[in-house]
């Protein structure tokens, strides 16, 4: 029996996958201007909503997992424990009218609903001390209602991780003089 030919398509595979198709009520989470730090929140966010909103799936563990396979046990577990706080918040107020995307979907990884855009530009915010943008934020996502509870845990979530600065002449690190070494400080 002759061997034939391999069969190809009759339509060739696109060489680079196309954009992500971006609907009105979506934003590519590259505009939003997050830090990395703030980027990697998204799986986690959307495990932990998933968690909620449907309490059987035990997408809780997904999240714990990311955030220690992505940051180590110890940051990483702590991010995420932080996290739920302010999701759990979240959830309290909204219930299910919070909208967003299933974290093991690829075809969403690079869009957030307005919901999801609207948290993540809270904490980003709040770890910069933006208090006037954080408030917009809040407010965004709460549908108006300053919940005490949300902004609480969003506080505590940026005091205990909080963005690094960004000009590096204004580290101390950075101004010190050449010829001496290196000081550590107390950081609490």
């Amino acid at each position: 029996m002759p061997i034939s030919e391999p069969q190809t398509p009759d339509r060739s595979l696109p060489a680079v996958p196309a954009a992500p198709t971006v609907s009105p009520e979506e934003v590519a989470l590259a505009d939003l201007g997050l830090d990395t730090f703030e980027g990697a929140l998204l799986p986690q966010l959307r495990h932990f909503t998933t968690c909620l909103q449907t309490p059987q799936s035990q997408a809780w563990q997904l999240a714990y997992r990311s955030a220690s396979e992505r940051w180590g046990e110890t940051f990483g577990l702590a991010v995420a424990h932080a996290l739920f706080k302010v999701v759990r918040c979240l959830h309290d107020l909204r219930g299910d009218h919070y909208q967003g995307h299933d974290a093991l979907t690829l075809a969403t990884r690079a869009v957030v609903t307005a919901d999801e855009a609207a948290f993540l530009r809270m904490l980003h915010h709040m770890r910069r001390d933006d208090t006037p943008a954080a408030r917009d934020s809040v407010a965004d996502l709460t549908g108006g209602w300053m919940d005490p509870h949300v902004i609480r845990a969003a506080l505590s979530f940026a005091d205990r991780f909080p963005a690094g600065k960004a000009n590096p002449a204004q580290r101390p690190q950075a101004s010190a003089q050449p010829d001496q070494p290196p000081r550590l400080r107390v950081v609490r």
